[in-house]
């Protein structure tokens, strides 16, 4: 005569892995149980709320962008919301901006080629040293690897005006960079870049299971062959979100820019057109809308094609299985 399980040691052995069982059928109603208590419909409507509020300044800026001159400033002037009544779009404002016509035009397309030309080089740069100095503070071994590492978190203390003129004469006066280069900003914008990437890579480059790295390395990998097959692949998601933060940083700096482009259309990104472009007396203000719109296409391009991978990387260690 056999003995029937107590219903707790059967609810308990229901619960057990099966052997030969697919694991990603057990991990489902873990996957269900953890989205059931991240989930509240209070949570929900209150994200809905503050996405709205969020979103109405830039509604209003975007149809700020199409009225005409004087709905915008002078007497007749009037609120974003009053194009709803008073029907009067022009495209106007979005010509003068992107086509030149003159010493007086806004001519955005030039410092839109410039900002792209400063962004994606730098962007590079960044993802490509920090994760390799991520690597080798996360799994390398040398003596005071870890007071390095500090020091390395300890720049993103220092305030970056401080720097600004010291690095403006090392380019010049050392280093002798042609005034007014590419070469300046690229620099400039890596050394500010590095340590917040470095910090960032090294978290998720740490979490990466020894199994993986020690696995490698008796199959006769060495580090370049780990870093480039094994690190980079896994940390696509970290990778994808310091690219983000890193693009938009560069794309919407104006105070290295002002410092080290020298003012010159050849260099100067699009920021620091638009701070010019009101003029001296704001005779231009109605301009700013549509400058602003043009200003953010690539942003928005480069945060939806890579938002997959942002959102993987910040909820990559959410979760430990």
């Amino acid at each position: 005569m056999t003995a029937t399980p107590a219903p707790k040691e059967a609810s308990k052995a229901t619960t057990r892995q099966r052997p030969g069982s697919d694991p990603t059928e057990d991990a489902q109603p873990i996957m269900r149980r953890v989205k059931t208590k991240l989930t509240s419909k209070w949570a929900t409507a209150a994200a809905i709320i503050i996405a709205v509020v969020w979103s109405i300044p830039t509604f209003g800026l975007f149809v700020t962008s199409f009225r005409p001159a004087p709905k915008q400033v002078g007497p007749r002037s009037n609120g974003w919301w009053n194009a709803f009544v008073d029907w009067d779009f022009t495209f106007k404002n979005y010509t003068d901006v992107l086509t030149p016509a003159g010493s007086q035009s806004a001519n955005l397309s030039q410092y839109f080629i410039n900002s792209v030309a400063i962004v994606i080089p730098v962007t590079i740069f960044v993802l490509v040293l920090a994760s390799m100095a991520a690597y080798v503070f996360a799994w390398g071994k040398f003596k005071g690897r870890d007071a390095l590492f500090i020091f390395v978190f300890a720049l993103q203390i220092i305030p970056l005006q401080m720097a600004l003129i010291p690095l403006l004469q090392l380019f010049t006066q050392t280093l002798h960079l042609p005034a007014g280069s590419y070469a300046q900003l690229w620099i400039a914008h890596t050394m500010f870049g590095l340590p917040l990437g470095i910090f960032l890579l090294h978290n998720f480059i740490s979490e990466i299971p020894g199994e993986v790295i020690e696995a490698a390395r008796v199959d006769g990998a060495g580090h370049s062959t780990i870093f480039w097959r094994i690190i980079l692949p896994l940390s696509v998601p970290a990778l994808a979100s310091l690219a983000i933060f890193q693009f938009l940083w560069v794309w919407n700096d104006l105070l290295v820019a002002l410092v080290f482009s020298g003012g010159t259309a050849d260099v100067a990104p699009i920021t620091q057109r638009l701070a010019e472009i009101s003029g001296t007396r704001g005779a231009r203000d109605y301009l700013n809308p549509a400058a602003a719109f043009v200003s953010i296409i690539i942003p928005l391009l480069v945060f939806f094609g890579l938002q997959r991978y942002f959102v993987r990387g910040l909820l990559s260690g959410g979760l430990k299985g």
